[in-house]
């Protein structure tokens, strides 16, 4: 998995850096064909922004969020990543198993 972490109007600390990594390696239990993610942090005016692009086998999936700490911005944003991503493999895991359906009645 590629991990890639960028900032917009902000410094990214190595602490910074760590507990983003800690909070979206969570993905990998649910979902381990996670190719590439992508993070963008940024400050406008009051509020912190912390993005997410996610590229898994067949799909991009982006999320993204808005605080008044970075901290909580990142924070919702892992939840709201975690529930994209079982999402999209429950998906992934009802279509591969259809045509076996189809087959067995016939």
């Amino acid at each position: 998995m590629n991990f890639k972490v960028s900032g917009h109007h902000v410094t990214v600390t190595p602490a910074i850096r760590d507990y983003v990594h800690s909070k979206l390696s969570r993905i990998n239990r649910h979902f381990d064909h996670v190719i590439d993610v992508s993070v963008i942090l940024s400050v406008e005016k009051m509020a912190q922004k912390a993005e997410v692009n996610v590229h898994v086998r067949g799909r991009d999936i982006f999320v993204e969020t808005v605080d008044e700490n970075l901290y909580a911005a990142i924070d919702t944003l892992a939840d709201k990543l975690d529930r994209q991503i079982l999402k999209h493999k429950d998906r992934a895991q009802n279509h591969q198993h259809e045509p076996l359906k189809r087959a067995q009645l016939n």
